[in-house]
């Protein structure tokens, strides 16, 4: 009977320690995914991998573990990691146009996780498509409310900070919900 417990306790701990590794994976792939950044003609925001990064993260992890991959991903680029778009880090990237999109990161994960993983009776693909819209809608509002809140004008907030990005947004919705499937269930097993 004491074996039991102590069983119990070295799975638990082994999953603890799993799950934690995931999460710090999972901010290195989208520090990684943030190299990739493509100036936009008129934004000052430009575009990077990191939305379909963080929804991948999101709906792999679910919404506790994509959230926090994602907290620690700001952190370490907080604490001066170049790990934000092309090398960036440091707080002024949080205060400065890019700053809404980087702190819907977080919550951009944890709603894709929770939809792509609620509502069992839904076809799979349905609801990774929706998870992952969902989490892209949550980026940009962040995103585009910040540059209005800075700018003083929401209609110049939305023409330079979500419409150029729509078209490569819907794409990586795509891609997201392709990755997940393909993937989802070897990473998930590891978890």
């Amino acid at each position: 009977m004491g074996a039991a417990p102590q069983f119990l306790a070295v799975s638990a701990g082994s999953r603890a320690l799993r799950r934690a590794a995931a999460v710090g994976l999972a901010a290195a792939v989208v520090a990684l995914s943030a190299q990739v950044a493509v100036p936009v003609p008129f934004s000052p925001v430009p575009m990077t991998l990191q939305p379909l990064a963080v929804l991948v993260v999101g709906a792999l992890l679910g919404p506790a573990a994509g959230c926090a991959a994602l907290v620690t991903y700001l952190i370490a680029g907080v604490a001066g990691l170049p790990v934000f778009a092309a090398g960036g880090s440091g707080v002024a990237r949080l205060v400065g146009p890019t700053g809404g999109y980087l702190l819907a990161f977080p919550v951009a994960a944890a709603v894709t996780g929770w939809i792509a993983g609620a509502a069992r009776r839904e076809p799979r693909l349905l609801r990774l498509v929706a998870g992952c819209a969902a989490g892209i809608g949550a980026i940009h509002l962040g995103g585009t409310a910040y540059l209005a809140m800075l700018g003083g004008d929401t209609d110049v907030a939305t023409r330079v900070g979500l419409v150029p990005f729509i078209t490569g947004d819907l794409l990586k919705i795509g891609l997201a919900a392709g990755v997940v499937l393909l993937a989802g269930r070897r990473v998930r097993s590891l978890l």
